[in-house]
């Protein structure tokens, strides 16, 4: 399967940067850019991609009402979107969910994070395509989920998980060593449980330049009733 991909940002050197790590995915194809809301709606429409890396702070209008238009286009393929910003809002993440987004990627980010995103997209459209029979309620839900929801890396525990998240909820927002301190996990395995936490939505994650030497990532909580 091949994801014919659209990239929008309005920096050039970072629409350069995503298109390089889309055409260093090997399902991926780069069909074309676009640095405005108008002419990524234009763009949209014109090539019918199969997945767009959609940035929300754009010129003309926002990303958000790019999504808006594209899914009130009846006659248009919908296609899948990452959005690519270096908003960490809450509002911003619940508005992009409501349009249909279930992957979200805060800037910066390396390539290796983007086709991990890719992947799950990947896996979510092979899923879908497969399923021929009528859906029981166990199947739907199992389509509804983010593909990086179904099951946990090897080695994360749902209780381990759940006490995380607990923890990062109660602190608001934290370093990792600052949640393994109160959860008694090493720093490490504490970092694999937020980062899984962050993938999945129900965290945010932001690079942290006060601490010396190389930035270090600090994740917030998001509140599942504004998700």
């Amino acid at each position: 399967m091949s994801l014919r991909t659209v990239v929008v940002d309005d920096a050039p050197s970072v629409a350069a940067l995503h298109g390089m790590f889309v055409t260093a995915h090997p399902a991926c194809a780069l069909v074309g850019s676009a640095a405005s809301g108008p002419d990524a709606v234009a763009l949209i429409r014109a090539e019918a991609p199969d997945l767009v890396l959609l940035d929300v702070h754009l010129p003309g209008f926002s990303g958000i009402d790019v999504l808006r238009d594209i899914r009130a286009d009846a006659g248009l393929a919908q296609p899948d979107v990452i959005a690519v910003t270096a908003a960490r809002d809450v509002d911003t993440i619940r508005d992009a969910r409501m349009m249909g987004v279930r992957h979200y990627l805060v800037k910066p980010f390396s390539a290796h994070e983007l086709h991990q995103r890719i992947d799950d997209v990947l896996r979510e459209r092979a899923g879908t395509a497969s399923v021929t029979a009528p859906l029981d309620q166990r199947a739907v839900d199992a389509l509804m989920q983010p593909a990086g929801r179904r099951t946990l890396p090897k080695g994360l525990t749902d209780e381990t998980l759940q006490t995380v998240a607990r923890a990062l909820e109660e602190a608001g927002e934290a370093s990792a060593s600052q949640i393994a301190d109160r959860v008694g996990l090493s720093r490490v395995s504490c970092r694999r449980y937020l980062e899984h936490l962050a993938d999945g939505g129900s965290a945010t994650r932001a690079l942290d330049y006060a601490t010396a030497g190389r930035p270090g990532t600090r994740y917030r909580f998001v509140s599942v009733a504004r998700r």
